[in-house]
């Protein structure tokens, strides 16, 4: 027969895990770009425990962001960013926007990455463009194609003002080229794409910081995203406020049973004692 007292013992140690998880999923409902947790149990003879948790990659709603330079990304996928040392970092969190030196950064300092155009809006590789039907075909059957990405950099000419030295102001269209414009609007000229990339298994990104994700080999190689993009938003939570509340009360009344369960054990074992000591 198993020990009550030890199941006991381990369901409250799993339920007070999965507590600490709702109150982490509550506290963050608004914050923008945070992943819901949804803890998994395993159980065994001696009780449940918690075996980890898993992210909720879905999408969260959008909100105005900071600036007209933030973006949301409605679908599926990631923006690419980069660090200092080059290393690629994914994020659904597109509070980006221009540095001093014109150069479009995430919040954090990671470089946004975006694709070189040619003046028909067309992704160059290298000094060969490829099509825009090829790009958006490739992306929705979910395959890759080898394009190198650049940091996307709008500087403005300190003589004249304009950004790269000839357009008066730029716009971030729905498919996430950067387009520069003069002439009054009349001039309009693709400069840049944002880059966007997709998993198989987005689960399986690791989370190193807050709405940072890398990639591992749970998620698979990078794919290219498809989804569109939405300037002047960004994304808030995906956590649902009335489904934790739900959950909190379920785990609420576990711990309620779970303590009278060991309260009920450690009468028994005190009475067990005084008859040893007695007799």
């Amino acid at each position: 027969m198993n020990d009550a007292f030890i199941t006991a013992i381990n369901t409250q140690y799993a339920t007070v895990n999965w507590i600490d998880v709702i109150s982490d999923n509550m506290t963050n409902v608004y914050t923008p770009g945070f992943k819901e947790k949804k803890v998994n149990f395993k159980t065994f003879l001696s009780g449940a425990v918690t075996d980890d948790y898993d992210k909720n990659m879905g999408q969260g709603k959008s909100t105005p962001g900071t600036s007209k330079n933030n973006v949301f990304l409605e679908g599926n996928g990631f923006f690419l960013t980069k660090t200092a040392e080059g290393k690629s970092v994914y994020t659904r969190l597109g509070e980006f926007d221009f540095d001093g030196e014109g150069v479009y950064r995430a919040k954090n300092g990671n470089t946004v990455q975006g694709y070189i155009l040619n003046d028909k809006g067309e992704i160059m590789q290298g000094t060969k463009p490829i099509s825009a039907d090829l790009y958006q075909e490739t992306a929705l059957k979910g395959g890759a194609l080898d394009v190198p990405t650049t940091n996307i950099k709008m500087w403005i000419d300190p003589n004249n003002g304009k950004y790269l030295g000839k357009y008066d102001e730029y716009e971030i269209k729905n498919d996430g080229t950067i387009v520069g414009k003069a002439e009054s609007g009349k001039k309009v000229v693709p400069l840049y794409r944002i880059t966007t990339r997709n998993f198989h298994n987005s689960a399986g990104l690791y989370e190193y910081k807050d709405g940072q994700f890398l990639e591992t080999d749970e998620s698979g190689k990078p794919l290219l995203g498809c989804g569109e993009i939405r300037s002047g938003l960004i994304e808030l939570s995906n956590a649902d406020f009335k489904g934790n509340i739900s959950y909190y009360q379920m785990a609420k009344l576990q711990m309620e049973v779970v303590n009278k369960l060991i309260s009920a054990n450690k009468d028994l074992l005190q009475q067990a004692m005084q008859m040893i000591t007695s007799s």
